[in-house]
């Protein structure tokens, strides 16, 4: 019969717990010294040993020949615990009996001596699950209970417990288990089954995990069903997570505007039926680290690869704090949502990215903030680039060697020209109607000459080709190209100077069929 790989691995002894050495090394002092306390508290998150922790206990009290304060797991005791049939260790779900009734009945088993172990040792499941009048029930035994009686409260929710149940208790706070922690046993548990695990792999199954041994291993046997090597590829396939170049990837056509980019981004996890909501947390998790990057620069707090790191820093540069802790409000909000409406997670999540690319999209303050922050870019780097004397131009003689190559590769330049005009090609602007809107806003008539024209962008020159003679003339003048220039400085438009405006006028070809050329 198959048993699961968090129940065959779950440590016996308390050497084998990983991540909790700072409570095995007490409970191992107190079991080799005999100085077992009546009652203990032991809290923390899902995964990390707590039930675990309990029946090593258990055992230890239990045991006919400890070894250095573990149990020995061959003695007739840990053998008996282990198999579930000794009478006198108590297991009990307070999730499913919270009632006083049921306290009341354990409270009078308390008074019997055990029946064939040393300790009667009861370990209560979810303890903050009982009720205000099971606790109430509970205390006089908890303070004073017979030298044979050993309670283990385990919890999630410690601060859901009454602080009169804690103060008469040992507490003892579970962490969340370390990454090279859990990839470490994730490794070692791999190699006793036979299963190719990378080490890639494994680092992105105990990232995934947060924390808990229990899920981890449960998500690295569920990658081995698919009888394939178990790297970083495979996982993000089965988990339905992204990559972390992925997420490089949308933040890169974030910060670029690239609209085109983000759209085909969701429309492929849709297409692959992946969850939005999953690609939306690990978005949010990848904006969290650029916030650390940018706030401190210190790597220490993230759980990175070298590579992926390199990566982050390459990203968090093209961004200012005002406009990431914006950004992360939007994705916030935008989780929210989907979570209250699953039916319009594609049209949230479009959307949302959508005003992530340009702040001008919402009136929210934090978006404004960014505006302002971008503005405040925008102003220090033009008082830095201010030119005030021209570059002087230094004379290089030129050899008759170089001469003699220019000649010979002239030929070859003239019979490529063609091939060459045909790969640059002049790109449309794809804001246009932005530019002629914020263009009325200071001038209508430029707006009125503009609505007939088409602008094109090649290597830094932008050319405005209007269908009539008369608007192209009016727009050539210097006025009217300011007006365009600050125009295009506000819509986001990579241009220093009104120079790079070229004006021209282009008569349109009436469409015909081949019908009419016939």
């Amino acid at each position: 019969m198959h048993q699961a790989l968090y129940r065959k691995y779950r440590p016996s002894v308390f050497d084998d717990v990983s991540g909790q050495e700072h409570i095995t090394s007490i409970l191992r002092y107190e079991a080799l010294h005999n100085s077992v306390s009546h009652a203990y508290l032991f809290a923390g998150s899902r995964g990390t040993g707590k039930t675990t922790c309990a029946k090593i206990l258990a055992k230890v009290v239990n045991c006919l020949d400890p070894i250095d304060g573990n149990p020995c797991n061959e003695c007739e005791n840990c053998l008996a615990i282990d198999s579930g049939n000794a009478t006198d260790v108590v297991e009990m779900d307070a999730a499913t009996n919270t009632g006083v009734d049921y306290i009341r009945d354990l409270r009078d088993s308390v008074m019997y001596t055990p029946a064939m172990l040393k300790k009667r040792v009861y370990i209560i499941d979810e303890a903050h699950m009982l009720s205000d009048s099971a606790f109430n029930a509970l205390l006089k035994s908890i303070e004073e209970p017979p030298e044979h009686v050993l309670y283990i409260f385990a919890t999630t929710e410690p601060h859901k417990i009454p602080a009169t149940i804690i103060s008469r208790c040992q507490r003892f706070e579970f962490r969340r288990i370390s990454i090279s922690d859990l990839s470490e046993r994730l490794m070692y548990i791999a190699s006793e089954e036979g299963i190719d695990l990378s080490e890639e792999g494994s680092a992105l199954i105990a990232k995934t995990a947060q924390g808990g041994m229990r899920d981890a291993i449960s998500l690295m046997e569920l990658c081995a069903g698919s009888h394939r090597r178990i790297d970083a590829e495979l996982v993000n396939e089965i988990l339905g997570t992204s990559s972390y170049d992925k997420m490089y990837d949308v933040a890169m056509a974030i910060a670029n505007k690239n609209y085109a980019r983000l759209f085909q981004i969701i429309n492929d996890i849709v297409v692959s039926s992946k969850d939005i909501l999953v690609f939306f947390s690990d978005l949010t998790s990848f904006y969290r680290d650029m916030t650390v990057q940018k706030s401190s620069g210190i790597s220490d707090y993230l759980d990175l690869a070298p590579q992926e790191y390199q990566l982050l820093c390459e990203v968090t540069s093209l961004f200012d704090m005002a406009t990431l802790l914006y950004h992360s409000r939007l994705l916030d909000e935008a989780y929210a949502n989907m979570m209250r409406n699953p039916t319009n997670k594609r049209l949230c999540a479009e959307l949302t990215l959508m005003k992530m690319c340009d702040s001008k999209l919402s009136s929210t303050t934090d978006a404004l903030l960014a505006r302002i922050a971008a503005l405040e870019n925008k102003v220090a780097l033009l008082s830095k680039g201010i030119q005030t004397e021209p570059i002087p131009h230094t004379v290089v003689p030129i050899s008759n060697e170089i001469k003699k190559a220019a000649v010979d590769i002239k030929p070859v330049i003239e019979e490529k020209k063609d091939i060459v005009k045909e790969a640059v090609k002049p790109v449309e602007l794809y804001n246009w109607n932005e530019i002629i809107a914020k263009a009325g806003e200071n001038d209508p008539a430029v707006e009125s000459f503009l609505k007939s024209c088409r602008c094109y962008e090649l290597n830094g020159v932008y050319k405005v080709i209007s269908a009539h003679r008369l608007m192209a003339t009016m727009l050539d003048s210097p006025k009217n190209k300011r007006v365009l220039f600050d125009a295009m400085v506000c819509c986001d438009t990579d241009i220093d100077s009104p120079e790079q405006i070229k004006i021209s006028f282009e008569e349109q070809k009436a469409q015909t069929s081949d019908l009419d050329e016939f």
